[in-house]
Order: C-alpha cells, then sequence, then structure tokens
C-alpha cells in the first residue's frame, strides 16, 4: 500500500493546486519513485488511498503503464489518517503481510535494493510490524530528533522525550493484518499501532542501506535533487 491521501501542508505553496504525491523531484513524481521501488521488489498490485485533489490523482495513475497494478481505496468522503486510510484499505489488501511506503518515501539504493533486505529480514512468527530506519546523521533535509532506538536483535523502543536517537522511520515498513484486530473506526495514526507492537515487544526494525532523503518541504526538493546529482555523478 502506498499512502497518498495527505494534504501536504508543509509543502505549500506547491501543493496549493498540486497533490504531494505527484510533486517532482529528479524530474518524477513522487508516488512514482515510490511505486517504482515496489516494481524493483517485485510487486504485482498496490493499493492507493486518495483525499486530496483526486481526481488528479487518479488521473495521473491512469497514465502509468509499469507495474504495479494500482488499485484505488477512495477517500474522498472523509480524510482517515495513516492508520486509518490503512483500516479503510484492509478488504483490498488481503490477509497477509504487506509492505507500506508513504508516497514520499525516498532513498538513494545502496548496494542491496531496501524492499529486498526489509522483507529478507521479516519474520512472520515475532513481528507485526517491520520498519525501514534511516540512521538521522546521514539523512538528507531531516532535522528531527530521530523516532527509535533498536537493540542487536532489531526490535525497537519509542525515543524518551527530550533525547536523540539515531534512527528515524522513513516511511517503508511491513506490516501484518492482524495488527489492526481492535483497532478505532475512523481516522487515527498509525503510530498508535506502532505502539502497540512495541508495547508486545513486536516492532522491528532494518537499517537501510544507501541515503534517505526526506522530501517534506519544498526547499527540500532542492537538497534531494543535488543528492541525486552527486550519487549519479
Amino acid at each position: 500500500m502506498v499512502l497518498a491521501a495527505g494534504l501536504g501542508k508543509r509543502m505549500r505553496p506547491i501543493t496549493a493546486t498540486v497533490p504531494k504525491p505527484l510533486v517532482e523531484v529528479g524530474g518524477r513524481a513522487l508516488i512514482d519513485h515510490a511505486l517504482d521501488r515496489l516494481e524493483m521488489a517485485g510487486v504485482e498490485r498496490a493499493v492507493v488511498n486518495v483525499h486530496y485533489l483526486p481526481q488528479l490523482m487518479r488521473a495521473h495513475l491512469r497514465r502509468r503503464r509499469r507495474p504495479p497494478e494500482v488499485v484505488i481505496s477512495d477517500e474522498t468522503a472523509a480524510l482517515l489518517d495513516t492508520g486509518g486510510g490503512i483500516r479503510h484499505a484492509l478488504p483490498l489488501l488481503g490477509h497477509q503481510a504487506f509492505y507500506l511506503l508513504n508516497s514520499d518515501s525516498f532513498w538513494i539504493e545502496g548496494a542491496r535494493p531496501n524492499l529486498h533486505w526489509l522483507s529478507g529480514a521479516w519474520d512472520d512468527a515475532k513481528m507485526d510490524i517491520l520498519l525501514l530506519l534511516a540512521p538521522t546523521v546521514r539523512a538528507i533535509g531531516y532535522r528531527g530528533r530521530g523516532d527509535f532506538r533498536m537493540d542487536t536483535t532489531g526490535r525497537l523502543t519509542r525515543r524518551p522525550e527530550r533525547e536523540v536517537v539515531p534512527f528515524a522511520y522513513s516511511g517503508a515498513a511491513i506490516l501484518h493484518p492482524r495488527i489492526f484486530d481492535g483497532a478505532p473506526d475512523g481516522a487515527f495514526s498509525l503510530n498508535l499501532l506502532f505502539d502497540k507492537a512495541a508495547e508486545s515487544e513486536r516492532l522491528f526494525g532494518v537499517r537501510m542501506d544507501g541515503l534517505w532523503l526526506h522530501v517534506g518541504t519544498p526547499e527540500a526538493i532542492g537538497e534531494a535533487e543535488m543528492s541525486i546529482a552527486d550519487s549519479a555523478a
């Protein structure tokens, strides 16, 4: 699943007329970068949720001629946030673990494609959620304090208040639908399920290979494009 229903407020004024997933970085829409990653991972079908300027999103996705096949999860009636959006789309996702990408999940690959790295680390017996984590010291466009600590087994705990931790959630993950058992109706944040998995010691992470580009603001677009150019030189 690719999360693409948000309002993109931090990307204004660009997103006054264009949904954030259609903002271009390196001459290609952000959502196409995400779908290209899924294609590389062998994904044949992807659910994309839409809410803001949905007609533009639908038209763009119809023009895509490469895998994966895109199925729309319609949230035009009400924005459901990250967790509620996935819960709404569960009937389209089936009963097995699935990739989750933010539409602005963006990185320069290392030696091994990160979604292959992520799927290779998935252990259904002990995990409900597996996050792809970016080391904050090398992230481009990221100014935060990090999100998680990771122990030697890959198990994650939240950053304590007022502390700095080494890893930020990159916007890519594997989730099992069972984590939504008992989830609330309507809009809620995916962070609620991260915390639920952490409390039961079933939240794990994998350190990404390569360079994470955090494209959250108009200024970050230029930083990301410079990094892409440098990596290709």
